[in-house]
């Protein structure tokens, strides 16, 4: 499969382009446009350029308010409500990490429900600031519906992502990030567009069989990891990020994918905590003991370590590789008026 290479801030101008040619502000695009464009570094591809399509069409038929500011009330000490007024998740997210950070340095630990949201990409991409900042960060987010709860065949919920991530003394934060289907949505998504098969396994047709057809399985259902017990965790997820902040659950959201119906309306739900505080000072060097005992044996690597190491490549030559034809649907948005 053929491909081109683009600089980083080629890339990263090339989104926001686009974006404010189908009606989104410079602001929300430049935060938007960013997220993406370090997703495809971290080689997250589905949570990356390859979502420019689809979110161009959704802000340019309204379905997304480009130009929404989120507004934030605070409804107790260390709790936020977020209304994202149905714009793009990531201005929202921004938001909710500036403020539980300040929060956070006051109470220890502060939480925040975001609501009438949309897909937040790559989901560690949040909490990792947070842990960059010296906190701990947890994200739970939901999404349309793509699973089916345990032994039926309809979708009930999303795939539902969720992520944490720790500071580390002298790295790049340790960040678990992970959707609790067997894979992410947006593989399926990438492999339906590049006519490419999916590996059994990872979904359901419509019909409720396996398949390895990826517009088939887009059709279909996902199956969730850890099947039983994978199912429940998405239940907990769907509580949190959409009961709990007053979002709408995933078979009542709309599909991320296309222009047309409602907005979405999910909900993400974010906790930052000071491990200091809970530890005695002594979190930092808890957290390496454990770690090195983890890589001290043979063939064992950290989450994240294939993501850092793409993200340091790609830093390294100052560019990301996407496929021809993204490429070219790009450019022809990028001309679009």
């Amino acid at each position: 499969m053929s491909s081109v290479t683009l600089g980083l801030a080629e890339a990263e101008l090339l989104a926001k382009n686009i974006l404010v040619r189908h009606d989104t502000s410079e602001a929300n695009a430049e935060c938007v446009a960013r997220a993406l464009v370090a997703a495809e570094a971290d080689g997250q591809k589905g949570h990356g350029l390859s979502r420019l399509p689809s979110y161009a069409a959704q802000a340019a038929s309204g379905k997304v308010d480009g130009h929404a500011v989120p507004t934030v009330e605070q409804v107790a000490a260390a709790a936020l409500r977020i209304d994202a007024r149905n714009g793009f998740a990531f201005p929202a997210l921004a938001v909710a990490v500036d403020r539980l950070a300040s929060l956070t340095a006051e109470t220890g630990i502060a939480a925040a429900g975001v609501h009438r949201s949309h897909h937040f990409g790559q989901a560690g991409y949040h909490v990792e600031q947070l842990a960059k900042g010296g906190l701990i960060g947890l994200v739970f987010g939901n999404s349309p519906k793509a699973i089916a709860p345990w032994g039926g065949s309809e979708g009930v919920f999303g795939t539902n992502p969720i992520a944490f991530a720790v500071p580390r003394r002298s790295e790049s934060p340790l960040v678990i990030d992970l959707s609790l289907s067997k894979v992410a949505r947006g593989k399926v998504m990438v492999a339906a567009k590049q006519g490419a098969p999916i590996p059994q396994g990872w979904a359901l047709d419509r019909y409720g069989r396996p398949t390895t057809d990826a517009e088939a399985a887009m059709q279909g259902t996902m199956l969730p990891m850890g099947d039983a017990k994978g199912a429940a965790l998405v239940l907990m997820v769907e509580i949190l990020a959409a009961a709990l902040t007053g979002a709408r659950f995933g078979f009542e959201a709309s599909s991320f994918f296309t222009a047309e119906g409602e907005p979405p309306g999910v909900g993400q739900f974010l906790v930052a905590i000071d491990p200091q505080i809970f530890s005695g000072d002594a979190f930092s060097e808890r957290l390496e003991t454990l770690i090195g005992a983890i890589l001290r044996q043979e063939g064992t690597r950290l989450p994240g370590a294939r993501r850092l190491a793409l993200r340091a490549e790609s830093a390294g030559d100052g560019v990301v590789i996407i496929a021809t034809a993204l490429h070219d649907e790009l450019q022809a948005l990028s001309a679009t008026v």
